[in-house]
């Protein structure tokens, strides 16, 4: 469809599949995301129309997830897919000196670093502390982050 806005769309593949699909996207030049960590998930960034396009011809043997309030597939927002993608592929062991203490779950923001600016939640595992990024409340990544590079931020 004309002027159809581009978004990511969350689906399931079949256990083994992820590999077939990669290549069949990449093969249709269609931006998309495998998580290295969680099996079966792909995201795709495409029209809605080409989204199910896509599926309905059989071109790829995916299954989109479905908001259960709005009854249509399931729409990452931008900021959150690459919130997401940049944790996943970056993990710190770097320390630092801080004033303030955090509290465990609290929203903070990175402020310096591959990961400047990822938002997420502080999570603090034997003394390091990590950024926990979740994917509509259903998918998380978490990467080491030194205390230092977070600031707590309202939400």
């Amino acid at each position: 469809m004309m002027g159809e806005v581009t978004r990511w769309y969350a689906a399931r593949t079949r256990y083994g599949q992820e590999h077939g699909i990669h290549r069949r996207l990449e093969t249709l030049g269609i931006e998309h995301f495998i998580p290295p960590v969680i099996s079966n998930l792909v995201f795709l960034r495409t029209t809605k129309s080409e989204a199910c396009g896509l599926a309905n011809s059989g071109m790829i043997r995916v299954k989109y997830i479905v908001d259960c309030a709005t009854k249509t597939l399931l729409v990452v927002p931008d900021k959150q897919m690459e919130d997401f993608k940049r944790v996943l592929d970056l993990d710190l062991e770097d320390g630092g000196l801080v004033d303030k203490p955090l509290s465990l779950g609290e929203w903070v923001r990175v402020t310096k670093g591959a990961l400047r600016d990822v938002e997420g939640r502080v999570l603090e595992l034997r003394g390091r502390y990590y950024v926990v990024v979740g994917l509509l409340d259903c998918c998380y990544a978490k990467a080491q982050v030194p205390r230092s590079w977070l600031e707590i931020i309202e939400r």
